[in-house]
């Protein structure tokens, strides 16, 4: 090729591989996170309203399973996680939202406090199920004092919750982005 070919576009450069971010994971995708490998088991979309999106992704390292949550705002946010019963969770949660329409302010588990932050209202969907098949739910978001840990409460019908507990991760920790060999 010509030095004008090269210089007007006329070679197309490859992707960089390893330039994907955890945005850019799915199904079978394989990743680094704290020194191990992780396969995306299940996708999870989010609507939020008003053109909010979110992605959770079930992970497991093939003994242990956890769910990475990733929302790009003004950058990429995301949540490590694992699901929790509820009544680990100190005071009776689900009694307390039945009774008040809503949670506490403040809720302690593990012996760690944790502050109401946020209330939220969307739709859920497993990628690769019927297109169709969005599921309606409440979930309210708890963080301590340093919002370096979270606890998630999810409402999904009058008596079905579910939570989990999770630490924020940086952009950096989540690393060779690969997808899984055909």
């Amino acid at each position: 090729m010509s030095f004008f070919s090269n210089l007007f576009g006329g070679k197309k450069e490859e992707p960089n591989p390893f330039g994907r971010t955890p945005m850019d994971l799915d199904m079978g995708y394989i990743f680094e996170y704290d020194m191990q490998n992780w396969e995306v088991m299940a996708v999870y979309e989010y609507d939020w309203g008003n053109e909010d999106f979110s992605k959770e992704f079930k992970v497991s390292d093939g003994t242990n399973t956890y769910y990475l949550t990733v929302e790009e705002d003004d950058e990429i946010e995301m949540t490590w996680c694992k699901k929790i019963p509820l009544k680990s969770i100190e005071g009776n949660i689900a009694h307390q939202i039945e009774e008040n329409e809503r949670p506490p302010e403040t809720i302690v588990y593990e012996g760690k406090t944790f502050f109401l932050d946020e209330e939220s209202a969307g739709y859920f969907h497993e990628k690769g199920t019927d297109k169709d098949a969005w599921a309606e739910f409440l979930v309210w978001d708890y963080y301590d004092k340093k919002e370096e840990y979270n606890i998630s409460i999810e409402q999904w019908g009058p008596r079905s919750f579910e939570a989990s507990h999770g630490k924020m991760l940086k952009n950096h920790e989540i690393s060779d982005i690969l997808p899984r060999e055909q």
